[in-house]
């Protein structure tokens, strides 16, 4: 997957089209993401020890990958990107439209 933990994205469907977040997690395994702020959800949780009130809490919920663009730091858009090996043999994330590392 291209999208890595703490990067801004923007999604692109859905709902919640056209905001955007900093992603919390990376479920590999279901192709997901978990983006702050985006696509909450109540959920009604009993009373436990960290929670001792109880009630309804937000969330985020995952959503699929395919419905985020990364956004690029260095032009402030919602791009594709590539991955290209450096000099040294390492492969770094590249911005589609500007040609800078992400």
């Amino acid at each position: 997957m291209k999208i890595i933990r703490g990067d801004e994205v923007k999604v692109i469907a859905g709902n919640n089209r056209g905001k955007t977040g900093k992603v919390l997690r990376v479920i590999n395994a279901k192709n997901k993401v978990v983006v702050e702020g985006i696509s909450l959800v109540k959920k009604h949780q009993k009373p436990n020890q960290a929670n001792q009130q109880g009630g309804i809490i937000e969330k985020e919920a995952p959503i699929h990958v395919s419905n985020v663009m990364l956004v690029c730091p260095g032009c402030e858009k919602a791009v594709r990107i590539s991955r290209k090996r450096t000099d040294d043999g390492k492969a770094e994330r590249v911005c589609k439209s500007c040609n800078k590392a992400v």
